[in-house]
């Protein structure tokens, strides 16, 4: 049961904080942060655990993104020219609330959008709360599961057509699993690693190819025609021109991949000219616009919510280690992809 705002005391103090910082390109390092109590229309949040983004995150960490690009979220703090706090998905309690705050009491767990820190304060309408019976490893792919429900909406995808999903990353297998919930009559998943083309098909893929078997395989899977739909999401130039290649005449690539500061040659003048084939990009921040009328933030939100005790998410999760191993999960990650799929930090509760 929801404790209510007056149950329990609320810690008023500043309290001492750790957050991690990327100072240099492949560079973190623990940073110690003030944290006041939440003034009016604050909520104050103890993390529980927070997930690694092994795509934009390890952008920002190698130093691939434009330095002077703008933040895109008010949790975020420095600069991509470093140094910068980032990271996007991290699942706590509330600790304690400020004044005018309806609808959050302490005790209740939430997810929020913020870099990795244990203790942090953010405005009330940014945590999400979760439901008690979620198991808290689940709510941390909230952020992901909401990037995958918008490349989703923004895939023309019609029951019984066939899907290429390039790349099999932690949001690459949540769209592969909602794509055959949306009605696709054959989901064909691509990844060089053979970790995550194992886990392709364990979350519901029909084949997962390496990206040499693609132009033949596809071909073979689609009675010639190729395949309606395809999904970058790899964030690999090289698999954007192998998805314009594998797509039908009239046939849409979804580039849902953010390649930074990376420069990405294409080769337009065949199959993209001749074919018709339509590029389409899709961003987390924006929903796609014929679905305004129907769609807004809120309803993603619920449908995402509705969606995390559905899929299967646990196998994705491949390391677990204490936050004060930070910086060496990163390096992990960057150093070791063979080896990772998602890579969680933990506190104490989790």
């Amino acid at each position: 049961m929801r404790a209510e705002p007056s149950s329990r005391p609320a810690p008023r103090d500043v309290l001492e904080a750790r957050a991690l910082w990327f100072s240099a390109p492949r560079t973190a390092e623990m940073r110690p942060e003030k944290v006041p109590p939440p003034g009016p229309g604050e909520v104050r949040v103890r993390t529980v655990a927070s997930a690694i983004s092994h795509g934009t995150e390890m952008l920002v960490y190698r130093g691939e993104v434009p330095p002077d690009l703008p933040l895109d979220l008010p949790t975020l703090a420095g600069g991509f020219g470093f140094p910068i706090k980032y990271g996007y998905a991290t699942v706590g309690r509330v600790l304690d609330i400020g004044p005018n705050v309806p609808d959050l009491a302490p005790g209740d767990r939430v997810f929020v959008h913020h870099p990795h820190q244990d203790v942090f304060v953010v405005s009330a309408d940014m945590p999400v709360r979760l439901p008690e019976n979620l198991d808290p490893l689940r709510g941390l792919f909230f952020a992901n599961l909401e990037t995958a429900v918008n490349v989703v909406h923004d895939t023309p995808l019609r029951l019984g057509e066939t899907a290429f999903v390039f790349g099999q990353g932690v949001v690459g297998l949540l769209v592969t699993q909602l794509l055959e919930l949306a009605g696709a009559g054959r989901v064909l998943a691509v990844d060089p690693l053979a970790k995550r083309r194992e886990l392709a098909l364990a979350v519901g893929a029909d084949e997962a190819l390496e990206p040499d078997d693609v132009p033949e395989r596809v071909l073979g899977a689609t009675a010639g025609r190729g395949a309606d739909v395809a999904v970058e999401v790899s964030g690999s130039g090289e698999a954007l021109q192998a998805a314009i290649d594998a797509v039908a005449v009239e046939g849409t690539v979804v580039v849902a991949s953010w390649y930074g500061a990376k420069p990405v040659a294409l080769a337009l003048g065949g199959r993209f000219h001749r074919g018709r084939v339509k590029l389409r990009s899709s961003q987390v921040g924006r929903i796609n616009p014929k679905l305004l009328p129907r769609w807004d933030r809120d309803r993603r939100t619920e449908a995402v919510l509705g969606l995390l005790p559905r899929l299967r998410l646990a196998e994705l999760v491949s390391h677990r280690l204490p936050f004060e191993e930070a910086p060496d999960a990163h390096r992990l990650v960057d150093e070791r992809p063979e080896e990772v799929v998602q890579v969680i930090l933990t506190h104490g509760e989790f």
